[in-house]
């Protein structure tokens, strides 16, 4: 897929999810934004895994203020990937790439538990999102 495409389309499922939730849909933007910018310090990562992971990695939050009234790391990382799963499956993502983009939504917030360069790179840039969120 062309890389600008995977972007494109990622981000209007993001956007249509979110609806008017302004707020997780620009979160989500930025941290694509900070994302590029870090893994140009890597060498070696798959750049459709990165994007996806970070423009999902907070998906789960709708689901989980819906059916619990609140959210943290721990029911994002829950509720993310099968509503990942299931938005990524609609654009024909890769279905290798869609079981990592899962993993690593899955681990966002926790102590690694897999040895991602991506998962890195995502917890760098949402990391300095988040700095700038308070």
């Amino acid at each position: 897929m062309a890389l600008n495409l995977i972007k494109g389309q990622i981000a209007k499922l993001v956007a249509d999810y979110f609806e008017k939730d302004y707020r997780r849909i620009t979160h989500a933007l930025e941290v694509m934004k900070y994302s590029e910018m870090v893994m140009s310090h890597f060498d070696a990562y798959d750049y459709e895994i990165v994007i996806a992971s970070a423009l999902l990695h907070d998906i789960g939050i709708k689901n989980s203020e819906k059916e619990l009234g609140y959210n943290d790391g721990k029911t994002q990382e829950t509720y993310g990937p099968p509503v990942a799963r299931k938005l990524l499956s609609a654009i024909d993502f890769p279905k290798g790439k869609i079981d990592k983009v899962c993993d690593i939504i899955s681990n966002h917030h926790s102590k690694s538990r897999f040895d991602y360069v991506e998962l890195e790179i995502l917890k760098i840039a949402d990391s300095i999102v988040n700095r700038f969120d308070k």
